[in-house]
């Protein structure tokens, strides 16, 4: 097994890991770590974004140059970004680094099911700053979906380092003015699953809040046809104590995403017929869904927002896997908000609390 300051396997990584792996890989750590079925993986760690970064621009001139921009200064902030992509995008990694990258790829190689085969993988950004209280850059940075051999591996990396510096991600950061020293790049190289079917679940309603329920949503073929709103998903609602699917919503699903029948990327096509209309999960998954689902809450003892696929290339029983879970926010931060407006006394903020009503026992 390798090991090096510049990868982490998900089996290694903790939330507690969050500062060199960023957002996504500490979860992806965290979960393989509460034996949520997750599709193996690494995470090329800061260490490595700062080793490149060290090797193209010693000086520090990129960080200099993006943080002497205004939020308004749109015409130089897109030429500079533009120019500092380019960049990026030229260099090679250092040796030790890539040399880390491709070993640790090898080794997802190695475990593959199809011997023989360059493993297809995900290349994800991974933002330390990402999805933070005080600044979300989710969809800001690059995901490559299919990547196989070494050498693209290497390539794609490359890119989601340089998506740091795409002019909505800067512009971004200039508007909330964020440090560029504090920001760093860590990429998820996690293996592919070809999915029948992905989606969305939330451990607690997302129109009400009720943490009784299970939301979930799916459509056929590659979660990417949901988040970018090709496709209205099916949805059910499922009781987390009794089990009970207690509504169901069956859409026409037109298109889906699938990987290129040429072996990398992925290409949009329109669904059969004949499966436009058909649930996409079958009762005995929503259940098994519901169940991993709960296991995953009560481990981060708070309500999740889980990305899930189901593989079409493994038996039953083996092939519902977890791409991502995340602490849902919408509900979360309601909660957060004080019930009554703190008062001069104790006694006039009990009152504030019960609306006013007031029982007087004798006695007192």
């Amino acid at each position: 097994m390798h090991t090096s300051a510049y990868v982490g396997r998900f089996p290694e990584l903790r939330l507690t890991d969050r500062p060199r792996v960023g957002g996504k890989g500490a979860s992806l750590g965290e979960l393989t770590f509460a034996g949520a079925p997750v599709p193996p993986g690494f995470v090329v760690t800061t260490d490595a974004f700062e080793a490149f970064l060290r090797a193209v621009d010693a000086a520090g001139e990129i960080r200099a140059e993006i943080e002497s921009f205004d939020a308004g200064q749109t015409g130089p902030i897109a030429e500079a970004a533009a120019r500092i992509r380019r960049r990026i995008e030229a260099e090679p990694l250092p040796q030790d680094v890539a040399d880390a990258v491709v070993c640790s790829y090898r080794e997802l190689d190695s475990e593959s099911d199809m011997p023989g085969e360059a493993t297809p993988v995900a290349v994800r950004s991974s933002a330390t700053s990402e999805d933070a209280e005080d600044a979300s850059f989710a969809g800001l940075q690059d995901t490559y979906l299919w990547v196989r051999g070494a050498q693209s591996l290497l390539e794609h990396v490359r890119s989601c380092w340089a998506s740091l510096y795409s002019l909505e991600s800067v512009s971004y950061r200039r508007r909330l003015r964020l440090p560029e020293h504090d920001l760093a790049m860590a990429v998820v190289v996690q293996r592919m699953i070809d999915p029948r079917c992905a989606g969305v679940m939330f451990t607690r309603s997302p129109l009400t809040g009720d943490r009784s329920l299970v939301a979930v949503e799916g459509s056929w073929g590659l979660g990417s046809a949901l988040v970018s709103g090709d496709v209205t998903p099916d949805r059910f609602t499922v009781g987390k104590v009794t089990g009970e699917i207690c509504a169901r919503t069956i859409s026409t699903k037109a298109r889906q995403h699938r990987m290129d029948p040429s072996g990398s990327g992925v290409v949009e096509e329109d669904v059969p017929e004949y499966l436009r209309d058909e649930p996409c999960l079958s009762d005995e998954e929503i259940h098994e869904l519901v169940r991993i689902a709960r296991s995953v809450e009560a481990h981060y003892g708070a309500p999740q927002d889980i990305e899930w696929a189901i593989s079409r290339n493994f038996a039953p029983g083996k092939n519902i896997f977890l791409l991502q879970s995340r602490p849902e926010t919408v509900w979360a931060s309601r909660e957060n908000k004080p019930l009554a407006t703190p008062k001069a006394k104790a006694f006039d903020h009990v009152v504030a609390l019960l609306g006013g009503a007031v029982v007087r026992g004798g006695g007192a």
